[in-house]
């Protein structure tokens, strides 16, 4: 079993909430062992729990909460805290939403590796595949192996002439993240803009933190990669993925996916016997998970 970790000091950053377009301020704070991933509405004097039992929207974004009071767009910064091993932080913010940044996960990584990781003298439970899980609702499918690593392969379709059929297979490790998926930036389609305006998204979307497409292609800037969409994607769901509350291990197939997809599969999961914990069963732990 994998030691808990958490950062060796503060770290404070600031930056635009894409969907809300208001300036947000964060602190990520080191935490004792057993804490888990805690934020902390400042302004509203509240904890949400980084755990799937909180996630109360998926609308192009996961966003987290508790009676009434909410932290949307967590998935980049969950996934770098995932790929680091950082089981215990306490983030401090005072808005309703975690900062773009670039759109991609590329600023966390380089504020974590600056500050330094602290292993802590605790183990933490590693939740295993042991036999397929299959999950499909719409268009999507997700399926579940058991696997040595941790594994995604996903593959996307979008009627777009720079997108089109794109899939990866990469094991999640943290070479891999920081190279290949880290970098891949959020996208969205010019023709889709108003849509998102009238429906209180992407207000604080822009070139600087954005993929924006055309009906051609990029609008204003260069891909990172020639499939940074799927990456993109793959950098989502591990960000979803780490909600479980556990490192991974497992083969996960997605095809089509979204974050309603991987919180629905992972709820599908948690329900079945597909998968073992080394201590006590993650579905108990899973019902009896409050808020600090």
């Amino acid at each position: 079993m994998p030691f808990q970790k958490t950062i060796k000091s503060e770290i404070a950053l600031s930056g635009v909430g894409i969907h809300t377009g208001k300036r947000i301020n964060i602190r990520l704070i080191p935490a004792q062992r057993d804490t888990g991933i805690i934020f902390y509405r400042t302004d509203k004097g509240l904890q949400i729990k980084a755990k799937l039992p909180f996630v109360i929207d998926t609308s192009f974004a996961t966003t987290i909460g508790i009676d009434g009071v909410k932290v949307r767009t967590v998935e980049h910064l969950l996934a770098t805290l995932y790929v680091f091993g950082i089981t215990n932080l306490i983030i401090e913010i005072d808005g309703s939403e975690i900062p773009v940044m670039d759109g991609s996960a590329q600023d966390f990584v380089k504020l974590i590796m600056k500050t330094g990781i602290a292993k802590q003298g605790k183990t933490i439970p590693t939740l295993k595949i042991t036999k397929p899980c299959i999950y499909e609702e719409s268009r999507s499918r997700i399926v579940a192996r058991p696997h040595k690593g941790f594994r995604i392969t996903y593959k996307i379709f979008y009627e777009h002439p720079l997108i089109l059929a794109q899939s990866l297979s990469i094991e999640i490790n943290e070479q891999n993240f920081l190279k290949e998926i880290a970098p891949a930036r959020t996208f969205g389609f010019l023709k889709d803009i108003q849509y998102l305006l009238q429906n209180g998204f992407a207000r604080g979307g822009s070139l600087e933190n954005a993929l924006v497409l055309d009906e051609k292609g990029v609008v204003g800037g260069k891909l990172r990669f020639k499939d940074e969409f799927v990456r993109h994607k793959i950098l989502d769901a591990i960000g979803d993925l780490s909600l479980l509350g556990y490192p991974v291990q497992g083969h996960f197939i997605i095809e089509k996916g979204g974050h309603t997809a991987h919180i629905n599969f992972l709820k599908h999961l948690v329900e079945s016997d597909c998968y073992e914990l080394e201590e006590e069963p993650y579905f108990n732990f899973y019902l009896s998970v409050q808020t600090i």
